[in-house]
């Protein structure tokens, strides 16, 4: 076998084995190793390779940025910041058509600037905003597709760990791709919020039709001095822990290691955590930071072994003979992202994906900033389509309601998976949207 074959070859027995229902981590490993013993004809060498591939995937100091992130996300979860979040979001759109929905979007993106984390934000939510907007009138399926469409600015708003994987596999500043989430995830929660009320408005039978609601607070110095002890926290964590990246005064390894601290001396201060919890909460972190770990080197190993095969040189000089031009060489790669995104989950599609697109992208001439959003876009279309919706799953399962099956979650957030797929066309077309304030 050639090393193209090899190459090609190693992407089926990956898409077979992730089938078969072993780890990503496993396949990718699994698969780099034989695909380097049939490259070279000796195991030891295989062997040598992936180790100090394992020894550099994680040695570098930006790969600290994961577990503090996922330590401040865990912590802001469990200190019950998004029912605070939901109920300052609600009071501000209360009397607006579909008011309870366009909260929850807004609630979402605020959650999504202090945790990152989509999976998270569709598991609080769905217990936090769902059961809120059935009440109120809304149907199950709306309320549930509002929830799971909002969850993924969790990925898109900064701080985000996909945009963190995609700047570690990239070799790309992860402060910038922050910067350059911005943008389309304000856009997003725009498009989200606009997209509820026109569908409240002419589509009630889908929606349900929900009363404008009206709260009456005991006094306005009384609903003024809620809303800041809910509200303020809030913004201080986002303003230490964003404000601190883009002002310079921290790199993102350093801005994690704040943020974890701001959101462990909130939970405390708010006695929504003690030391018992807390230990809880490092201990999970502990075991998502050693999952991304192991995704990360075996990735290392698999980019390894693709380029001792050739294969990203060969499709590089392939796509570029079809002369298809950046936008063409775009549209075909969105198009298998979303593909893709019925039967993987986000990170397992960047890890197979990138180590070969990469160099396309960079031999085309594409800001690579940019590419890392449209990637990060693309992917989270994937939570909401079905097979594999990993969100739709997460709300079916924190709901817990048999009453709401997983087709209609599904149903309810298709409308936002077109929503999402407007607005990734839009930061194609203008890119500006994503790098403009770079």
């Amino acid at each position: 076998m050639t090393g193209i074959e090899i190459g090609l070859a190693s992407l089926a027995g990956i898409l077979v084995l992730i089938w078969s229902g072993m780890h990503v981590a496993i396949a990718l490993a699994l698969v780099s190793f034989f695909g380097v013993w049939l490259l070279r004809d000796d195991p030891q060498i295989a062997a040598r390779v992936l180790s100090l591939a394992a020894r550099e995937g994680i040695s570098s100091y930006l790969f600290g940025v994961v577990p503090l992130f996922v330590l401040m996300g865990l912590v802001v979860s469990r200190a019950d910041i998004a029912r605070d979040t939901f109920d300052v979001a609600n009071r501000a759109f209360h009397r607006v058509l579909g008011g309870l929905g366009i909260a929850t979007v807004g609630a979402n993106a605020i959650f999504a600037a202090i945790t990152g984390i989509s999976i998270a934000s569709a598991a609080v939510f769905a217990k936090v905003a769902v059961p809120e907007m059935v009440r109120a009138g809304h149907s199950a399926r709306f309320a549930t597709g509002v929830v799971a469409g909002s969850s993924v600015l969790g990925m898109l708003i900064p701080p985000s760990l996909l945009m963190i994987l995609y700047g570690i596999l990239s070799e790309q500043s992860v402060g910038l791709l922050f910067m350059a989430g911005i943008g389309p995830g304000l856009l997003l929660a725009f498009a989200f919020a606009l997209g509820i009320y026109v569908m409240v408005r002419l589509f009630p039978g889908f929606t349900g039709r929900a009363a404008p609601q009206v709260t009456t607070p005991r006094s306005l110095g009384a609903a003024i001095g809620d809303t800041s002890s809910k509200l303020l926290p809030i913004v201080a964590l986002i303003l230490l822990v964003l404000g601190g990246i883009y002002g310079g005064v921290f790199t993102p390894t350093e801005a994690g290691a704040i943020g974890a601290l701001g959101a462990i001396v909130i939970a405390f201060a708010k006695r929504r955590m003690n030391l018992r919890t807390l230990w809880g909460v490092t201990l999970e972190a502990g075991h998502i930071t050693a999952s991304i770990c192991f995704l990360i080197i075996a990735a290392s190993m698999y980019s390894r072994m693709l380029a001792m095969s050739g294969l990203p040189v060969f499709l590089t000089e392939w796509i570029i003979g079809l002369d298809l031009g950046i936008y063409g060489f775009l549209a075909v790669f969105v198009v298998v992202l979303i593909v893709l995104g019925t039967i993987l989950d986000s990170s397992s599609i960047m890890l197979i994906t990138l180590p070969l697109v990469l160099p396309i992208a960079q031999q085309l001439g594409v800001d690579l900033i940019w590419f890392g959003v449209i990637t990060v876009l693309a992917v989270e279309i994937g939570l909401l389509t079905p097979p594999l919706g990993i969100s739709v799953y997460v709300i079916k399962s924190a709901l817990d309601d048999p009453n709401v099956s997983l087709g209609d979650v599904f149903i309810g957030a298709a409308p936002f998976a077109l929503i999402m797929l407007f607005c990734l066309i839009l930061v194609i077309a203008f890119p500006a949207i994503a790098i403009g304030i770079l």
